[in-house]
């Protein structure tokens, strides 16, 4: 559709509403969703698409729920910490459909948690300590995707070690042990299947490295904390959801 047609359709709708103010409020909405869905896809201007966006959101959500907002604006308290790739396509708010509130979310490449190490990787350590330590989070769910870029360069890592960039190949050796494991478990499948494997093993990974940290051993002791692993195949629609027990103890004083 031309950018004068999308013009056209908006300025149609838009003269729809005003001279029909006796439509039925479910039609009225509907007409306000498609004029907001044209008026984004015909702009190619990412500042217009910004401003549509969020006068959107403004609109369809902020002025809806002011009673969430205002309880909002004295503070949060989360009950889950959420680990996600950057890919675009896995939005954790947007396929588990968490509210403002309700999730603290660290999003890097492959949703790796890397081991705690005072000196590396210091901001996933100090999102990990706010949300557990200060927001006091119930879970923390680690969820990995289909066909994650960060997973096919992991695999993709030639054995001798070397690698071709700055810093993603040194970012996802993170969760190298998982692809130890797979190479090792599925040798016979082929590349990609062993991607597809490994964006789960990988998980795992990452959930194991969480006990690394003081903290979250404590909290996971106490009881005051789960662990929670997923996945969503955003080519089939699905998700999974599992829990792993570490079986972890208190220390033992003699």
């Amino acid at each position: 559709m031309t950018k004068d047609s999308y013009e056209d359709a908006i300025a149609g709708l838009s003269k729809l509403l005003s001279e029909k103010a006796d439509l039925e409020g479910v039609a009225a909405a509907k007409i306000r969703e498609i004029t907001a869905e044209l008026a984004s896809a015909g702009s190619s201007d990412p500042v217009q698409r910004i401003k549509t966006g969020f006068i959107q959101f403004k609109k369809e959500k902020f002025e809806k729920d002011v009673d969430l907002y205002n309880k909002l604006a004295t503070g949060q308290s989360p009950k889950f910490m959420v680990f996600a790739c950057s890919d675009s396509r896995v939005c954790p708010s947007h396929i588990l459909n968490f509210q403002p509130g309700e999730a603290f979310v660290v999003r890097n490449i492959a949703n790796m948690v890397p081991p705690f190490d005072l000196t590396k990787y210091s901001g996933v350590g100090a999102a990990i300590e706010y949300a557990v330590l200060h927001l006091k989070v119930e879970n923390i769910l680690v969820i990995g995707h289909s066909c994650c870029g960060g997973i096919k360069g992991l695999m993709s890592i030639p054995d001798d070690g070397s690698t071709a960039s700055d810093f993603i190949e040194s970012w996802v050796k993170i969760c190298a042990p998982a692809k130890t494991k797979i190479k090792a478990a599925c040798s016979g499948l082929s590349f990609t299947e062993q991607c597809t494997n490994l964006e789960k093993e990988s998980v795992n990974v990452s959930l194991a490295n969480l006990l690394t940290y003081p903290f979250v051993r404590e909290a996971l002791v106490n009881k005051t904390l789960s662990l929670k692993g997923g996945y969503y195949d955003f080519v089939k629609g699905s998700f999974q959801l599992w829990d792993l027990d570490f079986k972890i103890t208190p220390n033992l004083t003699v």
